[in-house]
């Protein structure tokens, strides 16, 4: 995986469309690598249904994914880097986020699937915009995707952090937009860059 080109995708957590945290990931996308793929699914417009636990239920195994979990499970495990775009919800990620992270929590018991062994060495980015300019009210999102990645064995790279509330405000952002140029590349200390 290492000397082939990226795959990334993008899953936008937004329930509307071109919000402000979908506006700064498509600025940071714009700085990818030209050969890296690009896959792009707006969580609102696949009818995920909602993640039922059948753990104690019969021998404990989820059935092979349908539908929309289908879709997700297969673009999760063809990505190199998954990147969470969620606006900040009530101090964490959106609902729709939290329900395909929860459908993770089943796809580690799918039969033949290995989840949690193939997402192993992947990586893992968030981007949220806020409309308080506060950066410590965006922990627990942060927190959130950190600690999932790392019980899935996938290499966390941060959360590119902007503000905005009304539609179009992360465009004044200027810390935020440079932050945005080289997110995906690596830079450690990028301003904008938390967590």
């Amino acid at each position: 995986m290492a000397d082939s080109p990226r795959s990334f995708l993008f899953l936008l957590g937004s329930s509307r469309t071109g919000g402000n945290t979908e506006t700064l990931v498509r600025a940071a996308a714009e700085h990818l690598e030209p050969e890296a793929g690009q896959r792009w699914l707006r969580l609102a417009d696949l009818d995920l249904p909602p993640f039922r636990d059948v753990r104690h239920l019969g021998d404990g195994r989820t059935p092979a994914a349908e539908g929309a979990e289908r879709v997700l499970q297969e673009a999760t495990l063809a990505a190199t880097d998954v990147v969470v775009a969620s606006p900040l919800y009530w101090y964490s990620v959106s609902g729709s986020v939290k329900n395909y992270l929860d459908h993770w929590s089943g796809w580690l018991r799918v039969p033949g699937l290995d989840f949690k062994a193939r997402m192993r060495g992947r990586r893992m980015w968030g981007v949220t915009v806020q409309g308080d300019e506060e950066p410590d009210v965006a922990a627990p999102l942060a927190g959130t995707l950190r600690l999932s990645a790392e019980y899935m064995g996938m290499e966390w790279k941060g959360v590119l952090l902007g503000y905005g509330s009304r539609p179009g405000q992360v465009l004044r952002d200027e810390r935020a937009l440079t932050a945005a140029k080289t997110f995906f590349t690596g830079a450690p200390d990028t301003p904008g860059v938390r967590y």
